[in-house]
């Protein structure tokens, strides 16, 4: 198993919002579900905009640069113009803190 990185508080992310974590030197966007907590790569591959500041709905974010769209469970690219998916982090939650496994 790989190592547990505290990130942030289940109190810091609204359902539907996200917000920005540095974690080992990665950028990395946690969303709220739903209630359920997800991670991804917080750079879009098209050209690196921040997914943390795209707009969610349901389990997609859409980069606030140029649109591309990404599934926040999976980190597959689900429209262009990115040309390939994004990391995805398995997340547990202890205790209402947010764990990323790195």
């Amino acid at each position: 198993m790989r190592e547990l990185t505290r990130v942030a508080s289940t109190t810091d992310i609204a359902p539907g919002q996200a917000i920005a974590v540095d974690a080992q030197g990665q950028r990395i966007a946690v969303f709220n579900v739903n209630g359920a907590f997800h991670a991804i790569s917080d750079t879009c591959t098209h050209r690196g905009g921040p997914l943390s500041q795209g707009k969610v709905e349901g389990a997609t974010v859409t980069c606030p640069w140029h649109g591309a769209k990404f599934d926040i469970l999976t980190g597959n690219v689900l429209s262009p113009p990115a040309p390939t998916g994004v990391a995805a982090y398995k997340v547990v939650v202890e205790g209402g803190e947010i764990k990323l496994e790195l």
